[in-house]
């Protein structure tokens, strides 16, 4: 567990200590899951803070142990990638609209249903439900749990960041790059989706999870400035003005003194030849894998993170 980064671990933590409070007061006659897991918005026991809650109820121990082990898997890779506060965004924010989608698609089913009555419409659906308080509460049973939408978002992750990295899936007998890895998912939960399975898996929750984390990669990818977890343009001005302060005087904020023995024309030089240096690893890690890099490279772009942070 020391080797697990900050986040991860506490991710980890939680969702397994929720499951034995689930297990401990289910005995009790208390269900959790129907407290805190995503129930239909307009079922009557449904609440706004269950966006949050239900991605860290689980409806079994199988359930729970597959995506811990994902996030454990996965998750590690992608916190040290990004760093600890960026990762929690991106796992929130999946995990929600995760939640978002599956909403959408029990609505969807709901209109499907009652289609069948003429005073039914797709936009009149919502008071008809509403004014009838029999089906309102029936549809409490479509309720959803679990951090499967934030995980499958994790996954999608890995894939786009590191796509020629090979990894080994059980039962495959070789090992596979992670892009057709991720790409198989999708077509798998995909096909699910659409199909009448009916095995009450919440496969428009994977989907949406990963929907959700492509589009905020592609916007971090796009505009790198806010790439910092959404930090503000001014939050960042003022970031590079201390920075720029303490480079010429020489000392931090906190009044301890940090003198280098460097002028800031060969402060600049190293910096911008070691900015250049990660670049090019980082190309390197886009077309070939992070497996490709020397142990030396892999060293250098690990340091280099640390004294960023």
């Amino acid at each position: 567990m020391r080797s697990i980064p900050t986040v991860t671990k506490n991710l980890l933590i939680i969702n397994v200590l929720a499951f034995v409070a689930y297990f401990v007061l289910y005995l009790r006659g208390i269900d959790l899951n129907s407290i805190f897991g995503l129930h239909f918005f307009l079922a009557s026991k449904f609440s706004f803070y269950q966006f949050i809650t239900y991605m860290f109820m689980h409806g079994g121990w199988m359930h729970l142990f597959f995506n811990m082990f994902a996030l454990w898997m996965f998750g590690c890779v992608m916190e040290q990638v990004w760093g600890p506060k960026k990762f929690l965004f991106y796992y929130i924010f999946c995990g929600v609209g995760a939640g978002l989608i599956q909403e959408i698609s029990q609505y969807v089913s709901l209109y499907t249903m009652l289609s069948s009555s003429p005073e039914v419409g797709f936009t009149t659906l919502i008071s008809a439900a509403w004014s009838d308080p029999s089906l309102a509460e029936s549809l409490n049973g479509w309720t959803t749990v679990g951090a499967s939408g934030a995980i499958y978002a994790i996954l999608l992750a890995f894939g786009m960041t590191f796509p020629e990295e090979r990894i080994f899936i059980f039962p495959l007998p070789i090992p596979i790059k992670a892009k057709w890895f991720v790409i198989g998912y999708v077509a798998i939960e995909l096909f699910s989706a659409l199909g009448s399975s009916g095995d009450d898996v919440a496969h428009f929750a994977h989907l949406g999870g990963m929907l959700f984390g492509y589009f905020l990669i592609r916007y971090w990818q796009r505009h790198p400035e806010v790439g910092n977890y959404g930090r503000a343009h001014g939050r960042q001005f003022f970031d590079r003005l201390r920075d720029s302060w303490e480079n010429r005087k020489g000392k931090r904020f906190d009044g301890q003194s940090d003198v280098r023995n460097q002028t800031d024309w060969d402060y600049n030089a190293d910096k911008k030849a070691t900015e250049e240096r990660i670049d090019k690893i980082l190309d390197k890690i886009r077309k070939n894998g992070y497996a490709s890099l020397t142990e030396e490279e892999k060293r250098f772009l690990f340091e280099s993170s640390n004294k960023n942070k």
